[in-house]
């Protein structure tokens, strides 16, 4: 390729505008890659996170000791994250209220499903935290680009009028750094909208295990409040 055409003299011999719109892609392909990473790490622990605890829960431990082991693991300064913060946020809260003389059960229960619920939404945070910005670099950034290819070519066409002869030299350098825009920005909305796609699916996937552990983690906090009544009674 001559050196004149290299598709990096283009990029610096592009117009102010086209130039702006290359930077201003880049940066959105820049960032859309660190989240793509981030959410990554994030949503594949958490994953791993619902195997573990799920496997560990149903195994028939006491749930005292369960609560036990991650308050160890807190001391020793390891993230509670996931379902088993839903865990430790209902228990604590069930075992609290279930100290206090005459509450009634029904009380008791709402405490310890309100402490989840608190706990779900901030899960829920975490795990949705950056996901729109994908959405927005797919969606945004193909515009962005057909601005710097359609001022490309509008640039190439005024210096064509300005030629006496028209031939396609004058035109092919502003043509080809439109298209390097074009390709630019498809280059950071193609990986940013898998990337949201794919993330999108497996948080709601994650959310609904969570939503589902909530509730037969309920059912087993309801059946243990109204045991304890029920013995108290008799």
């Amino acid at each position: 390729m001559n050196e004149s055409l290299s598709i990096w003299s283009l990029i610096l011999g592009a117009t102010l505008p086209v130039q702006l719109v290359m930077v201003c892609l880049l940066v959105m392909s820049v960032l859309s890659w660190v989240i793509i990473v981030q959410k990554w790490l994030v949503i594949n622990d958490a994953d791993t996170e619902v195997f573990n605890f799920e496997k560990r829960f149903w195994s028939g431990m006491d749930l005292s000791q369960l609560y036990r082991e991650g308050t160890s693991k807190q001391k020793g300064n390891t993230a509670v994250i996931g379902m088993e913060n839903l865990f430790r946020s209902g228990f604590k809260e069930f075992t609290r209220l279930r100290q206090q003389p005459g509450i009634d059960s029904d009380a008791v229960m709402e405490g310890s499903q309100r402490a989840m619920r608190v706990a779900l939404a901030r899960e829920e945070k975490v795990l949705e935290k950056h996901i729109a910005l994908l959405a927005t670099v797919a969606s945004v950034s193909p515009y962005i680009g057909l601005f710097g290819t359609v001022w490309g070519i509008m640039d190439s066409f005024i210096g064509l009028a300005n030629q006496s002869q028209a031939s396609l030299a004058v035109v092919a350098p502003g043509i080809a750094e439109a298209l390097i825009a074009t390709a630019m920005g498809l280059f950071a909305a193609i990986p940013a909208v898998l990337a949201y796609n794919r993330y999108s699916s497996k948080v709601d996937s994650i959310i609904h295990s969570y939503y589902t552990f909530l509730d037969e983690f309920s059912s087993i906090l309801h059946r243990q409040a109204h045991s304890k009544r029920s013995a108290e009674r008799a």
